[in-house]
């Protein structure tokens, strides 16, 4: 690194560069995947250059989507082995790393310390876990896993500290055919249940969705609580895989929230395009996935500044 760059010049060198990365990484889309922009350390770079970049790295990382870094605000997710063989069963190891090592108390939230989602990068696979917490930090879990290019994502609350999504690359070695793209999708069936959705995305806009479930063509009113709610919806985008935080509308017992047909969500996506939705829901005793596409699109902003380019 050149000496002559004076710590306001580096930090804003690093910015740059790291929104230059994320560009390439959205517009590469699947081929490249997520990039971890973890700064790497020199020999040649002195403390405050160091600081300063940590302060714009969390920076950067706070405005982002979760789930497109392994680490942010001092914690990062590291799989005990990012290779596992397919089969069923695999067992998943890992620990999230924090500023005094392996984190060990974690806040509830959704009634689970952790909820770990893995799902491969064709969109296919997608599972919903809750990995059990050794003493020593380290989590595991049992995985089913086929060929290909898989991202899990933990999503946590250390102790005391705000909510996390971090994420990693697992590989699974073999041969398989990669899904076909998923077209816009708002009615699906699994397991002899309808699920389908109302409501549209916009770019940077909050959005109310509601998920009708229906079984053999009747209204299923009779939805049991999973997760502290009657459903769970977890939000994809495609080419980067940014994780999602979606929240229901309500809860069970509140003296309002009916437990059935509709599950209401509000979702807020950032960017225009298409987004994997999975909704988990309990009824009879099992909990079961649904899983359904919808695009985004243009957000006001983008109409308005189309709007007078048409006007010249």
């Amino acid at each position: 690194m050149n000496r002559e760059l004076t710590t306001p010049r580096r930090v804003l060198v690093f910015v740059v560069g790291l929104a230059a990365v994320f560009g390439l990484a959205l517009a590469a889309g699947s081929a490249l995947g997520p990039v971890d922009t973890e700064p790497a350390s020199s020999a040649h770079d002195d403390g405050d250059a160091h600081d300063d970049v940590s302060v714009a790295h969390d920076a950067v990382a706070a405005s982002l989507p979760g789930g497109l870094m392994s680490a942010q605000d001092g914690y990062r997710l590291v799989l005990a082995d990012p290779r596992l063989s397919p089969g069923r069963d695999r067992t998943l190891s890992f620990t999230i790393q924090g500023p005094h090592g392996a984190v060990t108390d974690y806040d509830v939230e959704h009634e689970q310390r952790l909820h770990l989602i893995a799902v491969r990068r064709d969109f296919e696979g997608y599972q919903h876990v809750h990995p059990t917490l050794a003493d020593d930090g380290t989590w595991t879990t049992p995985l089913d896993l086929t060929a290909g290019s898989w991202r899990v994502f933990a999503d946590f609350s250390p102790a005391g500290g705000e909510p996390l999504t971090l994420g990693a690359d697992l590989a699974v070695p073999g041969s398989a055919a990669a899904a076909a793209p998923q077209p816009e999708t708002r009615t699906t069936t699994v397991d002899g249940y309808t699920v389908t959705v109302a409501g549209d995305l916009t770019a940077g806009a909050h959005a109310e969705l509601s998920l009708t479930i229906t079984r053999d063509g009747v209204p299923v009113t009779d939805l049991q609580p999973y997760l502290g709610a009657y459903g769970h919806l977890v939000a994809l985008r495609e080419g980067d895989l940014a994780y999602l935080h979606v929240h229901p509308s309500g809860e069970p017992g509140d003296g309002t929230t009916q437990a059935g047909p509709e599950v209401d969500f509000g979702v807020e996506v950032p960017s225009e395009g298409a987004y994997q939705l999975y909704l988990d829901f309990r009824h009879d005793g099992v909990v079961r996935t649904a899983h359904l596409t919808l695009p985004a699109g243009p957000g006001q902003e983008h109409d308005d500044e189309h709007g007078e380019e048409q006007g010249h």
